[in-house]
């Protein structure tokens, strides 16, 4: 069973930094993505950034070069490094791991965690 624990949100600075943590408790799937999700209010969930299995990564392009995916050496584990943070950057993040089984794929989703950037 999996459960996505997320933490490292919070209310920053335009200019500051955050960094999230998105924890995998169950199973780990052979083929899967494991990325970041945003919502801010009014507006549509959009993919911020994803890391394979095999580690290639996507970014969505307002975030390119100040974000950064990673994640541990275990896969357990992924998180987002937010640098630069701009106003528009508020939203609530979720985690999202996507598993590839065979003809099925399966979107397991964290609890959301606020980033609020404001001065």
């Amino acid at each position: 069973q999996v459960q996505l624990v997320e933490s490292g949100g919070g209310l920053v600075q335009p200019g500051e930094s955050l960094r999230l943590s998105c924890r995998n408790s169950g199973s780990i799937s052979t083929f899967y993505t494991m990325g970041w999700y945003r919502q801010a209010p009014g507006k549509q969930r959009e993919l911020v950034a994803r890391i394979f299995t095999g580690g290639t990564t996507n970014y969505l392009d307002s975030v390119k070069g100040r974000f950064t995916i990673s994640r541990d050496n275990a896969k357990t584990t992924v998180y987002l490094q937010m640098t630069s943070l701009k106003r528009e950057d508020t939203a609530v993040y979720y985690c999202n791991y996507h598993v590839f089984s065979g003809a099925s794929e399966y979107d397991y989703w964290g609890q959301g965690t606020q980033v609020t950037v404001s001065s």
